[in-house]
Order: C-alpha cells, then structure tokens, then sequence
C-alpha cells in the first residue's frame, strides 16, 4: 500500500461460501454473495455444463436488466454481457431465449436468490483451486468448499471428501496429505505436490480454517493443529473465529429494518472479446494499475471499505481484498482452453 496513491479502490470478496446462500436472512447478504459468485462464473471458476451456465447467465440479465423489452433489447443484446471467460453465440442465443420467456416478471432478489440456489448445487461452487500434481505427475486442483474436499483434474471432480470423513490434513515440505475415513472403516490417504513449500504450507493452512468452520459446532471447539504426526515438530496452526453455525444463529437473531441495497449498474462489456482468464477481468470501476493484494477483515457491526454499516453477521462470511491482484482467479496458473470448454459449445 506504501507505493500505491490516493484513491484506493477496495472490493469485497468472500472467504467463507454459505451452505445454504437461501438460508441466510438479509437480503443484503445474500446479494454479496450473488456478486462473488457471478464474479466466480466470469474467472471461470465456477464450471457447469453448458445448460446450466445459459440458466444462470439469464439469471443476471433478468437482475440486472429486468423484464425483456422489444423497445429496449434489440437482437444480440445478450452479447453486450460478459458472463465467462469464453463462449459462443449459439450460448448467447440460448440465454437470451431464457430471459425473454422464462423469467417475465422475476425481481432482482428473485432471480438473485434463484442463481444463489442454482450456483450451490454445482460441484465447484465455493471453489478456492490450489494447483498441484498428483504423484504420477498429473496437474490438478484440490480446493475446500462449505462440503468437503475436492480433487478436480480437467472437468471433472475426481475425488470429495466431507468435512466429518477428514481425519487429519498434513503436509511435509511440497508434500500435501489428506487423510480421510469413509464408510466401513475404509481408510483413504490422498498425496499431492504443491509448486513450492510455501503454496503447501498455505494449502494445508486454508484446508484446516476451512474444516474448523464448515464441520464444528462450536468456536470453543477449535484447537491447535499440528502439520506432523509429532506435535512438537513442524508447523502448528489455530483458526480463529467464529464457525459457521454459530455465525448462522447469530444472522437468525437479527432485528432491525433490513438495510438499503444499491445494486450495480449492469456492466455492458463485450462478450467474446474478454481479456484472457491469466490476466483477469477489466472491470470499469477498477484502475488498471497493479497494487499489492491486501486483506482485512471486517469488523463486527461496520465496513471498512465504506461509510454504509453491514450486518455484524457478514463479516465472517467475507473478506475485504484488492480486485485486480488478489481476486484474480487460482485457475489462472492453467490452460484457459481447458477451463473454459463448457462453455464453449
């Protein structure tokens, strides 16, 4: 920050990806997620099949755009919208055809809550991807939802584990081990390598904040987690916070008039002339100048990114980082071609 200049332009991005996003019970909060999870379909972090990415894409339009109209939406508008990193006109036209029959008369919050419901039952949704190799050598991502854990090589998910099946996650230099009991006493060890010993060490690090707030029932509950089978060698690391239960019994106690939202304006850009998924997107309120990726939390009770108070639940679903260096996809260290092929038909 010492090198960047006045103004600073912050962004909220969230850490921790609700269960349940109808579950939670302001507004509000649910429309943060909504534009985390629309800002993960655009980095192409979120991958679905082709049928699911055109109801969801048609979910924004009718968000942020409305009802369909002739006077208004002239053939092609639909293209004036960047929804992935990559897709086809054939794609285009189907999402438009959503939009104009299917959705009449949604509100924003309806079809908001409507691409929240849609966006959680996909395999990557709340996908943080840690590039890694298998041990014959093979890329992969391994990332922590609100599930469990998840192995994804191409398109597909090739392994997950819930939260109450992983008994110890452990990690020794660029060497990641999941450790995992499924049913009838069937024992599973998983063996990854991370780039360096750093990105494992981070790995292993996110895999046990994740665990301690997605499996326990209470803060109270957490303890100390060692990265060896010896407690008094290697790393050791503690989560703190609150977990998300007891976060969700606190958002339910809530009572006050649910506060103002000024939602975005629609962002007209280019569909197929996107800037490539290594570099990230160009958003118009962002500089394009490069800063340093800076991380606060906040605070019970008010933002730290502006004047407007938010509820003192969301501060534990989310995470204050700089857009354009931190919020730049994990997938960007793979091939864009294969990470944007479900959308490309």
């Amino acid at each position: 920050m010492k090198s960047s200049q006045p103004p600073f332009t912050m962004c909220l991005r969230v850490k921790f990806y609700p269960p349940d996003p109808a579950a939670l019970k302001e507004e509000i909060t649910r429309y943060l997620v909504f534009l985390q999870i629309k800002r993960d379909l655009y980095h192409g972090r979120l991958l679905c099949k082709t049928s699911d990415a055109a109801i969801l894409a048609a979910y924004i339009l009718q968000a942020e755009i409305g009802d369909y109209d002739p006077g208004k939406h002239p053939e092609g508008y639909s293209s004036k919208f960047q929804f992935f990193p990559k897709h086809s006109e054939k794609l285009e036209r189907r999402i438009a055809e959503i939009h104009k029959t299917e959705l009449i008369g949604q509100s924003p919050e309806t079809s908001e809550l409507n691409f929240l419901q849609k966006a959680q039952m996909l395999e990557t949704y709340g996908v943080d991807p840690h590039p890694c190799k298998d041990v014959s050598g093979n890329p992969a991502f391994l990332a922590f939802t609100p599930f469990g854990f998840v192995v994804l090589q191409g398109n597909k998910r090739v392994h997950f584990l819930k939260w109450n099946e992983v008994t110890k996650l452990k990690f020794e230099g660029k060497t990641f081990h999941i450790y995992a009991n499924q049913k009838e006493d069937k024992k599973i060890i998983l063996t990854y390598f991370a780039p360096t010993p750093e990105a494992c060490k981070h790995l292993w690090k996110c895999g046990v904040e994740n665990q301690a707030f997605y499996k326990l029932e209470k803060s109270s509950q957490v303890r100390t987690v060692s990265s060896s089978n010896l407690f008094f060698k290697g790393s050791r690391f503690r989560y703190s916070g609150r977990v998300a239960k007891e976060v969700m019994e606190q958002s339910a106690k809530i009572k006050r008039e649910p506060p103002e939202i000024h939602r975005l304006e629609a962002g007209l850009v280019p569909s197929r002339s996107c800037p490539s998924i290594t570099h990230g997107p160009r958003l118009s309120s962002v500089p394009r100048t490069r800063r340093r990726a800076v991380h606060i939390s906040i605070m019970e009770g008010k933002a730290l990114c502006s004047g407007n108070p938010l509820p003192g639940h969301v501060h534990r679903w989310l995470i204050l980082g700089s857009c354009t260096t931190s919020c730049t996809s994990t997938f960007k260290h793979a091939d864009p071609k294969r990470l944007t092929r479900p959308y490309d038909t």
